[in-house]
């Protein structure tokens, strides 16, 4: 026979138990909310030892009303909370297990994808599986196997809430980490990522797919339009992430498509240009006094130029190779686009680098433009685009600068 202490432990837990069983919605919620407060961080021993050796049994009850509810909200916060005590706990593997056998992972994905389901609600469920996550490879597979990873992906691209996108992110880079089997997966969610609605999303894809990278074999060949495509954002935290993840896809296969895309960037088509504008006939005439928001290729332009300057200040090998692939004259073209005064900017300020680091691009650009604009540009080339005329601007417009290959290049 037990001892007293014992016997009222259990007494205790027995009335509990007869509560919950019999309780109204609002009983369960203070049950809830009096457990969350009471064993927050409690290791799996003391849990059982707080439930006299029968904390399985309220474990169990808590996870049948999860799947019963879930989809109407009731106390879904609470409920998610007391059952991350459980999962979360040291020593308490027992508990995980139970809340797997009873179909946990796909219910909480589930909660994921409902649109009903509050911010909160999608922000503690992705806690939770970061709790099965953390438990080991195997737990992080059965996420993934119970496609995981797309859930997770389309709830950061999706969600309105800062805190659950970064939770999100958080739970795909630990997907990826130390998980062979669906590291690829998880990076081609991410690229998929990369042309969705949310800026902020956008951001964390890019951030992610720094760290994941290196994490696969190879760059993927899709990588290269989205990626190119977000340099036209007006969001400068993403163009920022674009341009890192771009200088360290340099190191593989897909470098020649992404120079390739920066370059043909800063020359914008006249088909990409007049796509971008909008009608006259659809323009508000009584907001003529507000600055219209640049064209997207106008932004990418601008991105590209800045991009190739810190290719180019990484690495010289690099810089030769962009001045054979013509870089000099789409930089001439973007310092003469007189629509955008950003692109002229950057674009002047990597034309100076490439003019006082290779002598031949410097005596080619001293033979296209006039003595004196060549004098001004090199004396300041981040204001130069303030006095520039028209005449000035058609000449970078139409110039014919094509720096001949690599000898020469390595001589200058």
């Amino acid at each position: 026979m037990g001892s007293a202490k014992q016997q009222t432990a259990v007494s205790k837990v027995m009335n509990l138990l007869h509560e919950w069983d019999k309780g109204s919605k609002s009983v369960r919620h203070k049950i809830l909310v009096n457990f969350i407060e009471e064993n927050m961080n409690k290791t799996g021993p003391e849990l059982d030892s707080e439930f006299a050796e029968a904390a399985s049994l309220f474990l169990a009850r808590l996870t049948a009303w999860l799947r019963l509810t879930y989809m109407i909200g009731t106390s879904l916060t609470q409920q998610l909370q007391a059952i991350t005590i459980f999962v979360s706990s040291s020593s308490g593997h027992k508990f995980l297990s139970e809340f797997l056998e009873v179909g946990g992972i796909l219910t909480l994905l589930e909660i994921l994808g409902l649109k009903q389901s509050k911010e909160i609600d999608k922000t503690q469920a992705i806690v939770l599986l970061q709790c099965v996550a953390n438990s080991g490879r195997k737990y992080k597979e059965l996420i993934c196997e119970s496609y995981g990873i797309r859930a997770v992906a389309e709830c950061l691209a999706k969600s309105k809430s800062d805190q659950t996108q970064d939770a999100a992110k958080n739970l795909l880079l630990s997907l990826a980490e130390g998980n062979p089997r669906f590291c690829q997966q998880v990076y081609k969610g991410l690229i998929a990522l990369l042309p969705c609605s949310s800026p902020k999303a956008q951001q964390m894809a890019a951030q992610c797919l720094v760290k994941v990278q290196p994490m696969v074999e190879n760059a993927h060949p899709s990588i290269v339009e989205p990626l190119l495509a977000i340099t036209r954002t007006l969001h400068l935290e993403v163009q920022y992430e674009a341009i890192q993840l771009i200088n360290l896809l340099m190191d593989y296969s897909v470098r020649d498509k992404l120079l390739e895309g920066l370059i043909r960037s800063l020359k914008p088509s006249k088909e990409e240009i007049l796509s971008g504008k909008q009608p006259e006939i659809l323009s508000d005439q009584h907001k003529s006094g507000v600055l219209a928001p640049p064209l997207p290729v106008y932004v990418q332009q601008a991105a590209a130029a800045k991009c190739i300057l810190l290719l180019c200040e990484n690495s010289l090998e690099r810089a030769e190779t962009l001045i054979q692939m013509r870089v000099v004259h789409h930089l001439m073209v973007a310092m003469g686009n007189q629509d955008y005064a950003d692109s002229q900017r950057q674009a002047s300020l990597t034309l100076e680098f490439l003019c006082r680091t290779f002598p031949i691009v410097d005596d080619h650009v001293k033979e296209a433009v006039t003595e004196s604009f060549y004098t001004s540009f090199m004396a300041d080339p981040e204001s130069l685009y303030v006095n520039m005329t028209a005449i000035q601007a058609d000449v970078l417009l139409s110039n014919k600068v094509n720096i001949p290959g690599g000898n020469e290049l390595a001589e200058s």
